[in-house]
């Protein structure tokens, strides 16, 4: 459960902590210099999504690759056409702001443990596909932080740093969103995700592009209101 802070009631320390992980997020994205740094995170997610989709649908993955530059591959192969290639690459942009909702779930059912030790499964699967050696620093770099607040963080802190992640996932899932789009414009990613859409299924790429950010300000919305009901759900 949360620890009240100072005077403050249960209910009070909970949209704190809510609001201040909210505005910390907001700060890390959108500055550039740390979402230089941070944006890794992100693709993490991204790839991990493009992964999961692909194993899923039953297409046979060779390998992720993360880059100092936080842009990432996931290679799989089977069908180059076809539904699960049409869902593996709509699952990148599409990833981490579902898992900030899944996130949101969790920590408003007052299982922020369960939250935490999901992302570190999460983190070692991605590891295990991981194929040079900046993924695989990244990736255990932000489970050693987890593994960190896990440990050693309070009650409060770890609901915080949940908070956090929830945020930072749908947040900076949805700048990545206005980043690809803003390459697409300039003409500097001509094999974005939703251009691979768009030869697959013949829909409009910018249409793609809106609806990855469609489904990043669905979950913003869902997860603040899951964020801040109270008392937490059962």
């Amino acid at each position: 459960m949360i620890e009240p802070l100072g005077d403050l009631t249960s209910a009070q320390t909970q949209v704190a902590l809510v609001v201040l992980a909210g505005l910390a997020a907001l700060l890390v994205v959108g500055l550039d210099t740390t979402w230089r740094i941070a944006r890794s995170v992100v693709t993490i997610a991204h790839e991990g999504g493009h992964a999961l989709v692909a194993i899923a649908s039953g297409r046979q993955l060779t390998r992720i690759l993360l880059h100092s530059d936080t842009s990432g591959v996931t290679v799989s192969k089977g069908r180059p056409t076809g539904p699960g290639m049409v869902a593996t690459a709509f699952a990148g942009y599409a990833t981490p702001p579902l898992l900030g909702l899944g996130a949101a779930a969790l920590v408003a059912g007052d299982a922020v443990p369960t939250m935490l030790g999901l992302a570190i499964m999460v983190l070692l699967g991605t590891l295990v596909l991981i194929r040079n050696v900046f993924g695989v620093a990244s990736v255990v770099l932000t489970g050693a932080v987890v593994t960190v607040v896990i440990a050693y963080g309070s009650p409060t802190t770890q609901y915080f740093f949940a908070c956090f992640v929830t945020w930072f996932l749908i947040v900076g899932g949805l700048r990545t969103v206005v980043e690809v789009q803003r390459k697409r414009a300039r003409r500097s990613s001509p094999t974005s995700d939703a251009d691979q859409i768009q030869a697959l299924t013949g829909v409009p790429a910018g249409i793609v592009v809106a609806i990855f950010g469609l489904i990043g300000v669905i979950s913003l919305i869902l997860a603040g209101n899951l964020l801040l009901s109270w008392p937490p759900l059962t």
